[in-house]
């Protein structure tokens, strides 16, 4: 039997609303890309150099690549602007999206969320809007922070929206709510929590699948929320922050949370405790597995891979140390030094690290050892070397400042 015209519109209209998302840290925000065939090391002076392009804006957000095109964030004067990059560096469009954060480091933060013809970002100030992905016009935009009387600590707003099913996630923090899920296709509010008090963190929301369960994990300056994306009800929340441990004013928590089976890693640096959370079997609380005063990673993304979580750790804000660390047992397997502390992805099972110093290595995934196979440094750009790197494409995706960098690390 032939479908229907209906029908057909109707499946179209279907795969429109899930079409795949690509999006900082990766397809699941965990920095790990699903791509093959990479160098498995570098000439002396680094990989071939594919492309520079300047005057992208200031911003600490990542590069990401779709369809052959780069999307960025950057500041402007005092705007936040999104820009569409050819594969020969020439502009498509560049439009702004808000007002950029006007405190201290103020500089592009929020990283593109693309979503088929629509993407998804969020400025310095609160305001989400959605961009049509050709013509770089605004569909929709929300002045979410104003609108939900959002509250900040004093480094303000970092947040990269998060897409589930047709609902676009942010999280204000405040006293009216804590997350908010307006409609993708309109900016309509679907839902609101309640308040649990706190105000905004850094840390971008993330979707965490376990057994028939599946929450949205988001975070504000005091606690972590397990929320149910249906309806908008926080299933439970854990109380991450504690005035006795810690200055109200540093709560720059910015790692999204890395998860695995029933188990949930939270770190945020500043000398602060890590902790491994355990859920119950229905999904109603957790409850701390161990804490660790080692893998306070600052903000630069933590890696699960075999068992072993990698990343880089806090001693004070120009310092760090490299850490493996024993998923189930929190056994500390290594405190390495490479310059300074720095983010970190996976791909085609090797580590890719930027570190502040502003040096770019593969590194061996090994918890016996941190085994820097190659690397090069990055000298053109300015400002803190704090941007997480991208890989898509065969390349790999670097911004420094108002610098765009493009790599060839494919194998052949």
């Amino acid at each position: 039997m032939k479908k229907s015209k209906l029908t057909i519109l109707l499946i179209l209209f279907s795969l429109a609303l899930t079409a795949q998302v690509t999006q900082w840290r990766g397809p699941n925000r965990d920095g790990h890309f699903p791509e093959t065939n990479l160098l498995k090391a570098w000439p002396e002076n680094g990989p071939e150099l594919l492309l520079e392009v300047e005057k992208i804006g200031k911003g600490y957000s990542s590069p990401i690549l779709y369809d052959g095109v780069i999307y960025t964030t950057g500041m402007i004067d005092t705007l936040d602007y999104l820009t569409s990059i050819n594969s020969d560096g020439t502009f498509n469009w560049q439009v702004t999206y808000g007002r950029s954060w006007n405190k201290s480091f103020p500089d592009t933060r929020s990283t593109p969320v693309i979503e088929g013809d629509r993407i998804y970002v969020q400025s310095g100030t609160g305001r989400v809007a959605c961009i049509d992905r050709n013509s770089g016009k605004e569909n929709w935009a929300v002045e979410v922070d104003k609108d939900f009387e959002g509250e900040y600590h004093i480094w303000g707003n970092s947040e990269t929206p998060l897409i589930v099913d047709d609902l676009v996630i942010c999280t204000p923090g405040g006293q009216e709510t804590s997350v908010v899920a307006l409609n993708k296709m309109t900016g309509e509010t679907v839902w609101e929590t309640k308040s649990l008090g706190g105000p905004r963190a850094y840390a971008s929301a993330t979707v965490y699948n376990y057994k028939n369960l599946r929450y949205i994990l988001a975070v504000i300056g005091t606690d972590l929320l397990a929320v149910i994306p249906e309806t908008g009800e926080i299933a439970w929340h854990y109380k991450y922050w504690s005035p006795e441990k810690w200055d109200q004013n540093g709560l720059i928590w910015t790692n999204t949370p890395v998860f695995k089976d029933n188990q949930i890693f939270l770190t945020m640096g500043y000398d602060y405790q890590a902790v491994m959370l355990e859920m119950d079997s229905l999904g109603t609380g957790v409850t701390e597995k161990f804490i660790d005063h080692t893998f306070d990673n600052h903000h630069h993304g933590v890696i699960l891979h075999d068992g072993y979580l990698y990343g880089s750790n806090w001693r004070d804000n120009k310092r760090g140390k490299w850490i493996c660390m024993n998923w189930n047992t929190g056994e500390i397997m290594y405190v390495a030094d490479w310059d300074t502390k720095g983010s970190m992805v996976m791909a085609d099972g090797l580590f890719y690290a930027y570190n502040e110093k502003g040096n770019v290595g593969i590194i061996k995934p090994d918890p016996d050892g941190f085994d820097v196979v190659s690397q090069f440094k990055v000298t053109k750009g300015a400002g803190p070397h704090w941007a997480h790197l991208y890989i898509s494409d065969g390349k790999l995706l670097l911004r420094h400042g108002d610098v765009l960098m493009v790599y060839n690390i494919k194998a052949n």
